[in-house]
């Protein structure tokens, strides 16, 4: 974690101590406040993440996570303006937008304490609390992108696609798209599933942690809620007998294997946009 002026550790400390005695002490006290807004300043400004990626396993730094349950604890809804219209939420929305090198249409909501690198492209979309999206990433229309959600480089996200949070319910692992995925239009990826660097997802996939990835060629389960790296992956259903009759579950087919930094036709980049 990057550090600018903050002591990380005793911060960490401060925070693991309060969220351990958050029924006993006061969450208003000033001491409370400034410890939860300096580690969402954190988040916001992409000097900590909530979670990451080391030697290839998805690490999530809890006390990151808790002080954003301790803010939704603290905070009142606030009225706003956006636009013509009149909100009233706990969160505001990010500033330090002017500068940052992020592209943002008008109708994007944007959270506080989530952090977008360089180079993105946000179309009207929903980018929640503790989520990260990596430089050139392309946030198309009507994406939805949890809290805490880990999006990579370069990555895709296709209208409509809907990226699960962990804030409520409160999974264990956030959902991660790894650098230079493309994620078809309409995907649903849940539950702390993951997509491989690279990895294709058709469009109207349903991905979650409890859903097969099938190699097409062997009929082989790859795993569940994983697509590997540099894959194809297309929503499909497997048969499975139950007392009232034969009943095809979603899964996902991998359809084929590319080589690394290979790119599928779809996935390819429009420069032009991200310039």
């Amino acid at each position: 974690m990057r550090n600018r002026g903050v002591d990380v550790a005793s911060l960490r400390s401060e925070l693991e101590d309060l969220w351990e005695r958050r029924d006993e002490v006061s969450l208003q006290s000033a001491e409370a406040v400034a410890a939860v807004d300096a580690a969402i300043d954190l988040l916001d400004t992409g000097r900590a993440r909530v979670a990451e990626l080391m030697d290839g396993q998805v690490v999530v730094h809890d006390w990151l996570k808790n002080a954003i349950l301790l803010l939704y604890k603290q905070a009142s809804p606030q009225v706003s303006q956006f636009g013509p219209f009149q909100c009233a939420d706990k969160i505001p929305l990010k500033s330090r937008i002017d500068g940052s090198g992020v592209q943002v249409s008008p109708g994007a909501v944007i959270r506080r304490g989530s952090y977008q690198e360089p180079g993105v492209v946000v179309m009207p979309s929903h980018i929640g609390i503790g989520s990260y999206v990596g430089e050139g990433t392309l946030v198309d229309s009507w994406v939805g992108i949890g809290s805490c959600a880990q999006i990579g480089r370069n990555v895709h996200l296709s209208g409509g696609v809907g990226l699960g949070g962990m804030i409520e319910p409160p999974m264990a692992k956030p959902v991660v798209i790894e650098d230079d995925a493309f994620i078809g239009a309409r995907s649903m990826v849940y539950s702390g599933a993951r997509v491989g660097e690279g990895a294709l997802l058709g469009a109207g996939a349903l991905l979650t942690d409890t859903i097969p990835v099938i190699d097409a060629a062997t009929g082989e389960e790859l795993s569940r809620g994983e697509v590997p790296p540099w894959t194809v992956a297309v929503p499909a259903s497997r048969p499975r007998e139950f007392d009232g009759g034969t009943f095809g579950l979603p899964c996902l087919l991998v359809i084929k294997h590319l080589k690394k930094g290979e790119r599928h036709d779809k996935a390819r980049l429009n420069d032009a946009v991200r310039t």
